[in-house]
């Protein structure tokens, strides 16, 4: 028995990183996953690899309105119904605020706000009608605190967590659980800036991060099964930090 059996669970910028180690997880414990991305290439050899009666994958850019119809028309065609929804795309740029050009700064708000906005939208209905189920949102250790550098991208996270929280509200009475994950640095490409070497980064954050190590997108899919699985029945409108302990505070030792 899975934690998931029965479940249908869509999940956006599964083609790699955290969404694809969702999908492989889910997956594992039962669930159908429809994996949803712009990368068409690496998200289909995905979901060819979990099986066509596990997974199938459809092309997704979470800021259109017309790919969330496809997609949520596309996923009742093949599996019948939503009980889930993991909201993990998301884009991050490096730049100092006053540095910021604004198309850099609205791409990330398209992508990782209005995103989020826009699978709840289009989801959360389609959830209700199954009698209930889960909506889990990324957000990010920045969503809890500053970061220099990443100004827009916090911005957007902390919006994330404010949109989780009305969702939790707003849907509950239809059945539906909303929580937020807050990662901190995990190692898929949005923790390597472009252009610096990966191996630098990684010592970096072992200066950083009180367990010594970066964090792995397999933790962070734990994280996700247990607020998409009955393990967090209870629980709805709420940020899970995921950070190996870096909010906690810096160490002088």
């Amino acid at each position: 028995m899975g934690k998931l059996d029965g479940r249908v669970v869509v999940i956006t910028g599964a083609a790699r990183g955290q969404g694809e180690q969702e999908a492989r997880l889910f997956a594992a414990e039962g669930a159908r996953v429809v994996l949803g991305d712009v990368l068409d290439e690496p998200g289909r050899a995905v979901a060819k690899e979990l099986g066509a009666e596990r997974a199938v994958y459809v092309h997704l850019d979470v800021t259109r309105e017309d790919d969330w119809s496809a997609a949520v028309a596309a996923t009742k065609e093949r599996f019948g119904r939503i009980d889930g929804l993991i909201n993990n795309a998301g884009i991050v740029r490096f730049n100092a605020l006053v540095e910021t050009p604004l198309e850099e700064f609205q791409s990330m708000v398209q992508v990782n706000q209005t995103g989020c906005f826009l699978g709840i939208r289009a989801v959360a209905p389609e959830i209700t009608a199954a009698g209930g189920g889960t909506i889990v949102n990324t957000s990010s250790y920045t969503g809890m605190t500053g970061m220099a550098g990443v100004g827009a991208y916090t911005a957007t996270k902390h919006a994330v967590l404010g949109l989780t929280r009305v969702a939790a509200i707003e849907l509950a009475a239809g059945g539906i659980r909303v929580n937020a994950i807050c990662p901190g640095a995990i190692d898929t490409a949005m923790s390597h800036p472009e252009g610096v070497d990966p191996a630098v980064m990684t010592d970096l954050y072992r200066t950083k991060v009180p367990l010594r190590r970066i964090g792995q997108p397999e933790e962070v899919a734990a994280l996700a099964l247990f607020l998409t699985s009955e393990d967090s029945s209870y629980i709805t409108g709420q940020p899970f930090v995921i950070d190996g302990g870096w909010l906690a505070g810096v160490s002088l030792f």
